[in-house]
């Protein structure tokens, strides 16, 4: 299977700390990223209708990134990770997406992000 690595870059209007807990734990990945999210440990439980998905919380910093590898990708180098940038001069936050698709997958992953974190944006009233 070859995928290839994409990132996109939006500016939210949080704070880092506001915006970890939306990207971090399941009440608040459940409120933009799927319709319910559950965790036992490392392991995350990703809802949507009737799909579910499971990814391992594989890294994470307080207030900066969480790096998560859906089940069906163990053992390979892909992962999606959310990464929170601050800049030092302006003080703008933005969230940094890394994420892995295959090549005539790539364009449809990204569409889907957007429209995810158009829904974070709307719940953190950025």
């Amino acid at each position: 299977m070859t995928k290839e690595k994409f990132q996109l870059e939006f500016v939210i209007n949080a704070s880092p700390s506001m915006l970890y807990n939306y990207i971090s734990n399941p009440s608040g990945l459940s409120e933009w990223f799927a319709d319910n999210v559950n965790s036992r440990g490392e392991k995350y439980t990703f809802i949507w209708d009737e799909d579910e998905e499971s990814a391992f919380l594989i890294k994470s910093k307080q207030d900066t990134y969480v790096r998560f590898q859906w089940e069906d990708d163990e053992d390979t180098k892909f992962f999606f990770e959310l990464n929170i940038v601050e800049d030092d001069l302006t003080g703008d936050v933005s969230l940094m997406i890394t994420d892995f698709a295959e090549p005539d997958e790539t364009e449809k992953a990204q569409l889907l992000w957007e429209s995810q974190i158009d829904d974070l944006k709307q719940i953190l009233g950025s």
